[in-house]
């Protein structure tokens, strides 16, 4: 078995990327119980790391899809669990939203309201 790809693996069910958990886990414990009894090759043992990374790439895409799934599921909701939110930086987290930026205290709408900016036409 080769290396597995992970956009190959994004087109999977979640029940085709479970039996392929499974398959690797063993395929990893007979090769650790064959390194454990020596005298085995070097291709062998190479392909130790191999089936670890595959495994590490199927949990990795296992856990996508579900949290994707959650992410829809709460799209609407008022609140949103932790790790399904975005992100981003912690700057971009703390920062001001839009409309709490634009709003203005009565002081200065009153003040906008009744002294407007003065328009100078200049001589060209």
């Amino acid at each position: 078995m080769g290396k597995l790809r992970a956009h190959e693996l994004t087109k999977r069910s979640k029940s085709d990327l479970e039996g392929q958990l499974e398959e690797l886990k063993k395929e990893l414990a007979q090769l650790r119980v064959a390194q454990h009894l020596g005298g085995t090759a070097a291709s062998k043992l190479a392909k130790i790391k191999v089936v670890r990374k595959n495994i590490a790439r199927v949990l990795t895409v296992y856990n996508q899809t579900q949290k994707a799934a959650l992410r829809v599921q709460y799209k609407n909701a008022k609140y949103m669990p932790l790790d399904l939110r975005p992100k981003k930086t912690r700057a971009i987290r703390r920062r001001l939203t839009t409309a709490q930026l634009t709003k203005k205290t009565v002081r200065v709408q009153k003040r906008e309201a009744n002294f407007p900016r003065r328009r100078y036409a200049l001589k060209a």
